[in-house]
């Protein structure tokens, strides 16, 4: 009374054939576009490899320039700022002194 069973075959799905239609399809608007358009291309300059560039002026000579004025602003601003926060911590520290001693003598 044993009977046997068989398996029926795993059905295989076949790969839809969706990218061969997609690439006619692409390829037909393009042929429309390239035939209706019509746009005049500008000739590009050409590419030119890098150049040393001669030196105009010598290493050692001094020139003030523009630059030259633009950094001796940055390093007076500078110099400033310094300045001005190392008199507010010398007036910080002879405050905090002046309290220190005010508290000593009562």
């Amino acid at each position: 009374m044993a009977t046997t069973q068989k398996k029926a075959p795993a059905k295989k799905t076949t790969a839809k054939k969706a990218p061969v239609k997609a690439t006619v399809a692409k390829k037909t608007p393009a042929k429309k576009t390239a035939v209706t358009k019509k746009t005049s291309t500008k000739k590009q300059p050409e590419m030119r490899s890098f150049r040393i560039a001669t030196d105009q002026q010598p290493f050692t000579e001094f020139r003030i320039t523009r630059q030259t004025i633009y950094w001796i602003i940055l390093i007076a601003f500078i110099i400033f700022a310094q300045l001005w926060i190392l008199k507010l911590q010398i007036d910080v520290a002879t405050l905090i002194d002046a309290q220190q001693a005010q508290l000593q003598n009562i």
